[in-house]
């Protein structure tokens, strides 16, 4: 597919051939139609497709694309490639999905290449994986790095998107491809006095690259959530003393990490095709698959066995591999709820402590699910304490630590883990515009509305990675990218061979998408429960509206459906 042929104008600054990008000067992609003799213009370069992120999708839809011949352009935020790998460095984060099934699978020399050294990845090593894949494809060549994308607006008449990056370069492109990921947007807490702390202050997303010394040290950490539980149980290993300040607690499962010894490495790379076999079968791409048995239908004998089973398993089999009915049947939840309930009360020397530490609002799984080690054990320790902020909210930060309503707290260090604006957050913050710059903030005011969680009506060649309504949001990740990224190929592919120019679902399809995840939600316990999957952000303003933000059919039945779509001739769409 030839690059779309578009007027340029050049500023002068742009013009120094010396500055790199991804290894090659800026420079060698400009194409100059138009010579200004006042040089007053920034270039506006072009290209078949560009692509926001180069994280886990965006690097492999940057390789598929270059094998279709495409000239390709990848625009990322960070200094690196990784994306949430290369932004989340805080201590503790690692995998919640077994490494090997993790990582790529298109690729069978890669597969035998890397050795995982762990069963649950910890980030450095992920990262240093995803940048072995960038040097192994040569990926960085067309990737610039230090390029947020701001603003990304549709030329019907040209049918072309042109994005601006924050330095105010521009760039157009046929295809327009987000690959952002579902959390890369850090929220803070509403809270007076943050920039007034002295001390050293961090949001678990933006992790400094060195090394944070918690010895010695008085430290906060605000937020109990997956990341929160992650950093608090290695934070609490050195730190002089440890408070948690904990508005919602979740309930949280043992990851029972370990080595991959030699052998077990071995027996991994032979048998890979039934590991990813296995995650396709899966509802949620994981190597576990749902009991076909109904909780509600064993005996209690026979249910606690299964679960003492599924806890002392490593992963996430007690959520993904559990009975078929804890997600969606109230007193099938609670079996499964109270079980952990004791667990933790178990686990907890102090009775008021462990009570602090059980979820009153939700049962198990109807949020995400932290894995941990020893994060319960934790508690026990004379250096930690936790304050529960529903008793004694958080009033402000002041310049020596933290003011609740109840006291004042000093600290050398805060630690914010305070999520994500979860899905559409990182839409959100690209002013984005489709057909009679109709805003895409504006169209998904209400909630998202998508066809397969990867076109929007009114916003032609726009193809979103991961989008809301897709079955990569609710999944292992990198197996449904892997679904998405191909997908997206096959429908470019598809047009080129047609020589269609343009590709936008219709108004119909989209409704009939949108009532579709809506009807499958309602079958679930997660869609009574306030949280990010259902778009609930309370540090966000206009985020405290109830609206679905996963799918919930599955990936196998995504999977299904989308190939439908395209053996159908790419159903529901408008090709031109």
């Amino acid at each position: 597919m030839a690059a779309l042929t578009l007027a340029t104008l050049v500023h002068p600054e742009d013009l120094d051939e010396n500055r790199q990008v991804g290894g090659n000067p800026v420079m060698a992609n400009v194409v100059s139609e138009q010579v200004k003799p006042a040089a007053a213009y920034r270039p506006v370069r072009r290209y078949d497709a560009i692509i926001i992120g180069a994280g886990i999708s965006g690097m492999y839809q940057l390789y598929r694309l270059r094998q279709l011949g495409l000239s390709v352009r990848v625009f990322e935020t960070g200094d690196g490639v990784g994306g949430t790998w290369y932004w989340n460095r805080y201590p503790g984060a690692r995998f919640d999905s077994e490494s090997y099934s993790y990582g790529y699978s298109f690729s069978q020399e890669l597969l035998q290449e890397w050795d995982w050294s762990e069963h649950f990845s910890a980030q450095p090593e992920t990262l240093r994986y995803l940048n072995f894949v960038a040097d192994k494809f040569d990926l960085r060549r067309d990737i610039e790095f230090n390029s947020r994308v701001t603003a990304a607006a549709y030329d019907e008449a040209a049918n072309y998107w042109e994005i601006k990056i924050g330095d105010g370069r521009r760039a157009r492109a046929q295809f327009l491809i987000t690959a952002v990921g579902p959390l890369s947007m850090p929220t803070m807490p509403i809270c007076e006095g943050i920039d007034t702390f002295r001390g050293k202050s961090f949001h678990t997303g933006k992790w400094p690259h060195g090394p944070v010394d918690f010895t010695g040290q008085r430290v906060a950490v605000i937020g109990t959530g997956a990341t929160g539980v992650q950093v608090i149980q290695e934070v609490a290993k050195t730190a002089a003393h440890l408070t948690v300040f904990q508005r919602r607690p979740n309930y949280c499962a043992p990851l029972l990490n370990r080595p991959i010894d030699a052998e077990t490495q071995r027996k991994i790379k032979a048998s890979y095709p039934e590991i990813f076999e296995r995650c396709r079968e899966s509802h949620g791409c994981f190597i576990h698959k749902a009991d076909p048995r109904k909780a509600v239908e064993v005996s209690p004998e026979e249910r606690e066995a299964f679960y003492e089973k599924l806890y002392a398993e490593p992963g996430f089999g007690i959520w993904m591999g559990n009975f078929r009915d804890i997600l969606t049947d109230p007193v099938a939840n609670e079996t499964i709820s109270e079980f952990v309930r004791k667990k933790i009360r178990g686990r907890v020397k102090d009775r008021a402590i462990a009570e602090k530490l059980i979820p009153k609002d939700h049962g198990f799984g109807t949020r995400r699910v932290p894995l941990e080690t020893n994060y319960y054990e934790v508690y026990n320790q004379p250096n930690v304490t936790l304050i529960d902020i529903r008793e004694t909210p958080i009033q402000r930060i002041v310049p020596t630590g933290i003011m609740t309503s109840a006291a004042e707290y000093e600290f050398d260090i805060i630690i914010y883990a305070t999520g994500f604006d979860a899905i559409t957050g990182a839409f959100d913050r690209i002013d984005i515009r489709g057909v009679g710059g109709q805003t895409l903030k504006d169209k998904w005011a209400d909630g998202p509305r998508t066809y397969l969680g990867i076109q929007i009506e009114g916003f032609p060649n726009l193809l979103t990675l991961v989008g809301p309504h897709n079955a990569a949001t609710f999944c292992n990740i990198p197996r449904c990218i892997e679904q998405n990224v191909e997908w997206v190929t096959d429908l470019i592919r598809y047009m080129r061979d047609k020589t269609y120019k343009s590709v936008v679902p219709t108004p119909e399809a989209e409704r009939v998408w949108t009532e579709h995840v809506y009807e499958l939600a309602s079958r679930m316990l997660f869609t009574k429960v306030d949280s990010w999957f259902m778009g609930i952000n309370t540090n966000v303003p206009g985020k405290q509206k109830r609206t679905f933000l996963l799918y919930s059919g599955g990936a196998p039945a995504y999977r299904e459906k989308c190939d439908e779509v395209a053996a159908n001739g790419y159903e529901g769409f408008i090709l031109a």
